[in-house]
């Protein structure tokens, strides 16, 4: 039912921003194949299913892609394919048979999406990396952390799932609305270092307009200003303060109770330590709960800072259903969301090679062919 009902898409199974991408598209309705590792199928029971979610809403054929008939099994799913994702170093994919020539050889009109930390080619393109380390070349971790303190790695959403897995979701959207028009395909050429450079644009224009100091923890949104910062409260909770504008500034001064305190300007930088230190103090006399109850409803920009099981049963997300409980596993829902063509979780994580001979069958594999692979291990 989702906008991308009807699209068909391989996925070569990886980790990290390749299956978020996959993820995201399943989500949407596209009918997404991933392709896992022969040697990783060892059954397991469909009622009991894995529980990386990241994996949810697509089947799992089980190929050996060092055996040709494996790579020909691939390409021959290729002819049916709408797109392909892969998420190998620069060249590896090349070298098993299944790169963007004989992808596209197979099917011209193929969008090949192809996601590394480095990209295809520069100095850094053959070595190995990580999220934090594509995030540091890109320029995005050093503005992160607080003043006089070293950069703090966002977990791995900025590089991996921001930089890497969503704006290749937004590529393949892209080639394949193009290639509607066209009939031909293309190659889709993700990188993290570059997605995370993207997501800096707006510090960029701030940087221009010289009204962001390259000092880290020294701005307004980087916890350098005292009216866009988190807080702790006297329970050891927190809550998150966002009041930018001066209407918002104002409420925040009035339910603080320090509209009559002979205070500085909002944005007077210099006094930025001292007013952050009288909020301290104001927010460190009342519980989480009890700043919940003053300043939720308001126009504060305030929100309590939950961990991953309390923001699932707040009541905002409990009313919008922002989390779900699929087999047993609560996780984020499809987003974002339509008023016709609702996105929605297909299916429940699959063990690696589960749907096999029915995804073989329905992409136009005989029967004979199907058993000719079992019996040569090219699938499994």
């Amino acid at each position: 039912m989702g906008p991308l009902a009807g699209i068909k898409v391989i996925e070569i199974a990886g980790i990290g921003p390749g299956p978020f991408c996959a993820m995201l598209l399943a989500d949407m309705g596209a009918d997404v194949v991933r392709v896992d590792r022969a040697g990783a199928v060892r059954g397991g029971d469909p009622a009991a299913p894995p529980a990386d979610v990241m994996n949810r809403g697509r089947r799992s054929i089980g190929v050996d892609l060092k055996s040709p008939d494996g790579v020909d099994t691939v390409l021959e799913l290729v002819k049916g394919a709408d797109a392909l994702l892969e998420g190998f170093r620069p060249g590896v994919a090349e070298r098993l048979g299944i790169g963007p020539d004989a992808c596209l050889g197979a099917n011209p009109a193929l969008v090949y999406g192809r996601m590394t930390g480095w990209g295809q080619e520069g100095p850094y393109a053959p070595t190995a990396g990580h999220d934090i380390n594509y995030i540091a070349l890109s320029g995005a971790l050093s503005m992160i952390g607080r003043q006089g303190e070293a950069p703090v790695p966002p977990l791995n959403l900025v590089g991996d799932f921001g930089g890497g897995g969503l704006l290749l979701a937004f590529g393949m959207v892209c080639g394949l609305l193009e290639a509607r028009g066209s009939g031909r395909g293309q190659v889709v050429d993700t990188a993290m270092v570059d997605g995370a450079a993207l997501l800096t644009t707006f510090i960029y224009g701030l940087r221009a307009m010289g009204v962001w100091n390259d000092e880290r923890g020294a701005n307004m949104l980087d916890t350098g200003a005292h009216f866009y910062d988190v807080y702790r409260c006297r329970d050891g909770e927190y809550v998150s303060i966002g009041s930018i504008e001066p209407q918002f500034y104002a409420e925040l001064l009035e339910l603080t109770g320090l509209t009559d305190a002979d205070l500085p300007a909002q944005m007077d930088r210099k006094a930025w330590p001292e007013l952050k230190a009288r909020l301290a103090g104001v927010f460190a006399a009342k519980s989480r709960a009890e700043w919940c109850a003053i300043m939720e409803g308001s126009d504060v920009c305030f929100a309590p800072v939950l961990s991953p099981d309390e923001a699932a049963r707040h009541p905002h997300n409990v009313e919008r259903s922002t989390f779900v409980d699929v087999a047993g596993v609560v996780q984020p829902a499809p987003a974002p969301r339509f008023s016709r063509t609702e996105a929605e979780i297909q299916r429940p994580p699959a063990h690696a090679g589960q749907h096999t001979d029915d995804v073989l069958t329905d992409w136009g594999f005989a029967e004979d062919r199907i058993a000719e692979l079992r019996q040569s291990g090219a699938v499994a």
